[in-house]
């Protein structure tokens, strides 16, 4: 699937990869995010098959020109938990919407541990 919106000069369609990866790369540059996590075993070995995919941890579903992220992680020991996550959300959010001019509608953060 992917995102597509219409402007005065087209249509623009951007596929749900390419958004998972510019979150994994915004998420990378928040302080405090050590790395993504599987959500789950199966996910694990389906992320272990494609040889190092940069989307690992971040799912992205579109509706129309509306986006929904989950997002699973990692977070360095020792620091608020509550302050990385929700100035990750206010990244995530700012920059997706900045980049495709579409509509972040959730983003949904799972914390798989912390790490020094």
């Amino acid at each position: 699937m992917s995102a597509k919106t219409k402007n005065i000069y087209g249509k623009i369609s951007i596929t749900n990869k390419t958004i998972a990866k510019f979150v994994s790369a915004v998420a990378m540059d928040c302080y405090g995010i050590v790395e993504f996590a599987s959500k789950d075993l199966i996910s694990a070995v389906i992320e272990y098959f494609k040889f190092g995919s940069k989307c690992k941890g971040v799912k992205v579903k579109t509706t129309g020109d509306r986006i929904f992220i989950d997002v699973s992680l990692v977070v360095r020991y020792g620091l608020s938990i509550k302050a990385v996550l929700e100035s990750l959300k206010e990244a995530i959010k700012y920059r997706v919407e900045r980049f495709t001019g579409m509509i972040v509608d959730t983003i949904n953060i799972k914390v798989m541990g912390v790490k020094a």
